[in-house]
């Protein structure tokens, strides 16, 4: 398992009966999380002194309920600053699961020691994006939603990488991905993240299960002679790791490097165990 345990901004202090109760900087938020499917004793008095708590409903979705909490505000992870702001389906506009692969890009650009250009799909608010510009790659980052794009135009500007060369783009990715293949255009580097289900700017359905792996394939046609890594990120549960490094096996097949796959997790302040948070499979080169 990768695990995500150079936080300082963020902390998950406990998780019981499928809600987790988390530290965003100086805020306290309780939300669900259907990994948590366990009863276990809540003895911190830090669940009884929330900022906010997301509430699921039973015909579907929830709502939140705030007591203390502006509207928005930043954490960091090392070098870079992210803007929240609690909005639909429990999110905050970040995945602090993520860092470890973004400490994991970083590393793959520095190590190359060459020019990089990187290609960002399903792209959200930028973690992976900044993480690749602050390692001093070209990045293209695209999403299907012009506010998360702006968001992550955001966190840049914070971050000190607004004069950074990102090209941001609001696109349905696949159609995007097959007009970089017409245009002739190359990439070292690809990130992906994308959702179970979902829809392109246009109306275009994703539905992950069986748009995952033509995409995949898409996607080697983008690399280089020479590409440096294909990082793929997963919160569906069908999606185990060893499904991922299969996938991504089969399609980097032609290229020398190695393919490795894991959970991604988040440690639990009060238990000293990980709490899951999706699954991530790598492709790098042999450096």
């Amino acid at each position: 398992m990768w695990i995500s345990d150079q936080w300082k901004d963020y902390e998950v202090i406990d998780c019981s009966d499928g809600e987790k109760l988390e530290r965003w900087g100086r805020y306290l938020l309780l939300r669900p999380d259907p990994q948590v499917i366990w009863q276990t004793v809540r003895s911190d008095r830090r669940w009884h002194q929330l900022n906010a708590h997301y509430h699921r409903s039973s015909k579907g979705g929830g709502e939140w309920e705030f007591f203390d909490l502006p509207e928005q505000w930043n954490i960091r992870y090392k070098t870079l600053t992210f803007h929240l702001k609690p909005f639909s389906f429990k999110h905050t506009g970040l995945f602090p699961g993520q860092a470890v692969n973004w400490d994991w890009i970083a590393s793959q650009i520095r190590q190359a020691g060459r020019p990089t250009r990187v290609l960002n799909l399903f792209a959200y608010t930028g973690g992976a994006t900044l993480a690749a510009a602050k390692a001093g790659a070209q990045v293209t980052h695209v999403d299907a939603s012009k506010g998360m794009v702006a968001w992550a135009k955001e966190n840049a500007q914070t971050s000190g990488l607004g004069d950074a060369p990102i090209r941001w783009l609001v696109d349905d990715c696949m159609k995007f991905v097959e007009r970089e293949i017409r245009r002739g255009r190359t990439y070292d580097a690809i990130i992906m993240d994308p959702p179970s289900y979902g829809r392109g700017p246009k109306g275009e359905i994703w539905k992950i299960e069986t748009a995952i792996y033509p995409l995949i394939q898409n996607c080697t046609k983008l690399f280089s002679q020479d590409p440096l890594f294909f990082l793929i990120n997963s919160y569906t549960t069908g999606l185990q790791p060893a499904v991922l490094a299969y996938m991504l096996g089969s399609a980097m097949k032609k290229y020398d490097g190695v393919t490795d796959a894991q959970e991604i997790g988040l440690p639990v302040s009060s238990s000293g165990l990980i709490l899951p948070c999706g699954a991530s499979g790598r492709w790098s080169c042999r450096i």
